[in-house]
């Protein structure tokens, strides 16, 4: 493997808060971010082919992974979007392209409806949106004192992650490899994660409708939307509405894949990305 392939694990201060990341390649910088319940370990398939092409920074987004927890950090989507874009100063990054998934994807597009100038091209994995209903009743059941109750105890109870949450975001189960469930569960015991998730999920109907009344400000942003047919947690309606907001966006449906294309289809996503990227 060519030093340029080379991953390397790295933290950088933002706002007194240490964030750690993987850095690989070289050419123009691709900021990647996660979705809920997961880190930058989750495109571990993905990296080194994109880093063939790009910089790839793959970030543990704020009180996540391996990045400093920090109570009562403001989980909202402007106040995680603004966050962002001051993690680009403290990389150096004037501007860069940005792919995210699910919560990542939102997040991806309010950076560039907030900060312009600091996005050229995004590529959004089944990014949360305003035209799926399914985020509105989660955060609804997360916001009693039930729903706050089991949200906080995921983190003992994996089996349970990987029956009911891993496998239904897969469109076939059996693409699952050794170690995913490990990348989803590994550092959701630290004190404070739990509690940061549920801060955004409550935040969850105010940030859509907060991120519906910006979507025209992206009009001119190309963008990638990649959805799997089968996916349970956005559906792929929504990304037809979607795409009608954003007039330079391109829908690439897969068949048979759920909500983590990038890692039931990581071959075909790479290659997706690298044209969308280079064109």
């Amino acid at each position: 493997m060519s030093a340029a392939l080379h991953i390397r694990e790295e933290e950088v201060v933002v706002d007194g808060i240490a964030v750690h990341y993987r850095i690989a390649g070289t050419g123009r910088p691709l900021l990647l971010l996660h979705g809920l319940l997961a880190d930058g370990q989750t495109w571990r398939r993905n990296l080194k082919d994109l880093a063939r092409h790009s910089t790839v920074y793959a970030v543990d987004l704020f009180n996540m992974g391996k990045s400093q927890r920090v109570a009562g950090l403001d989980a909202t989507l402007e106040a995680t979007a603004d966050r962002i874009a001051r993690l680009m100063d403290a990389l150096g990054l004037d501007e860069a392209d940005v792919a995210g998934h699910s919560h990542g994807g939102a997040l991806a597009m309010m950076l560039a409806a907030r900060h312009t100038n600091r996005v050229g091209k995004l590529v959004l994995f089944a990014p949360a949106n305003p035209f799926c209903g399914h985020g509105a009743r989660n955060a609804r059941f997360f916001a009693t004192p039930l729903g706050a109750w089991l949200g906080r105890r995921v983190p003992q109870w994996p089996g349970l992650v990987h029956r009911a949450a891993l496998r239904r975001m897969y469109g076939e189960p059996s693409r699952i490899i050794d170690g995913t469930l490990a990348c989803y569960t590994e550092h959701l015991s630290i004190p404070g994660t739990m509690d940061h998730l549920l801060a955004i999920v409550r935040s969850w109907g105010s940030d859509m409708r907060g991120l519906k009344k910006v979507l025209n400000r992206l009009a001119d942003v190309p963008a990638l939307l990649i959805w799997g047919d089968r996916d349970r947690a956005v559906s792929l309606p929504s990304a037809q509405l979607l795409a009608k907001e954003m007039h330079h966006a391109e829908l690439l449906v897969l068949h048979g894949v759920g909500h983590l294309p990038f890692e039931e289809q990581p071959e075909v996503c790479n290659r997706a990305i690298a044209r969308w990227l280079q064109n």
